[in-house]
């Protein structure tokens, strides 16, 4: 019988798309969340859709005390952690109050480093497992538009990075997941171009393919990895006049 997946931040419309596509390949499902009865639905959902196994937890990524005894209290050790764990205010919010730019940044770099690294260790005493962290192209260069939430993703990628390469000579698989720009409610209201714009399903599709294939890290829709490429080499001079 296969170990559970784990998804941090289930109820996003994320969550809920990877959620779905484990299930239905027979994975056991471990749903966690700050507000722990809005997965009942989902909970019921995916038990009888696919008949499989699935479980309720509360987590708090900002509450980082509280995260080791969240492990331990799971009923079964996940195989597999995926954190999708994410919250992206209005840049210009984020300069007026600061409280509302460190809660990004903890929301989008601590809480999930904290919770990584403790299933790292437990993974890595156990000998084996995947960790998955979503973080975003916002984090390749700061940008006015969203550098608050942008610094904290560039981040939680170097961190993702590190632990892969600390890992490197083990069982144990890191995947580094950008997706650049996803149909979900957090983008809700934003114009976002079709061609670089990817449904929640094939961030799904996307993390599936690449833990099966032991990849490293994805860009759900490949053309963001040569925008990206652009956009790092821009000379600051040029990119200091630019509105991206």
């Amino acid at each position: 019988m296969r170990a559970p997946v784990l998804i941090l931040g289930a109820t996003s419309d994320m969550g809920r798309a990877i959620a779905h596509r484990f299930a239905a390949k027979g994975y056991p499902i471990q749903l966690a969340a700050r507000q722990v009865s809005r997965l009942e639905p989902d909970k019921a959902d995916l038990e009888i859709r696919y008949g499989v196994a699935v479980s309720v937890h509360e987590f708090d990524v900002l509450a980082v005390e509280t995260h080791a005894s969240f492990i331990q209290q799971l009923p079964e050790q996940p195989a597999i952690v995926i954190c999708v764990v994410g919250f992206m205010p209005d840049q210009k919010a984020c300069e007026q109050d600061l409280s509302l730019t460190l809660e990004v940044m903890r929301t989008n770099y601590e809480g999930p480093a904290v919770i990584l690294s403790l299933f790292a260790n437990m993974f890595e005493q156990r000998g084996f497992g995947t960790l998955v962290g979503i973080s975003s192209v916002a984090g390749e260069r700061g940008r006015a538009k969203n550098y608050c939430y942008g610094s904290a993703k560039a981040g939680f990628t170097a961190f993702l990075s590190g632990l892969r390469h600390r890992l490197a000579k083990s069982r144990i698989q890191v995947l580094t997941v950008l997706p650049g720009y996803v149909k979900t409610r957090m983008t809700e209201g934003m114009k976002l171009p079709p061609l670089l714009t990817a449904q929640p399903q094939e961030v799904a599709n996307a993390i599936f393919t690449a833990i099966e294939k032991k990849k490293d890290v994805i860009y759900v829709r490949p053309i963001w990895r040569w925008i990206m490429v652009i956009i790092r080499w821009i000379p600051e001079p040029l990119f200091k006049r630019l509105s991206l």
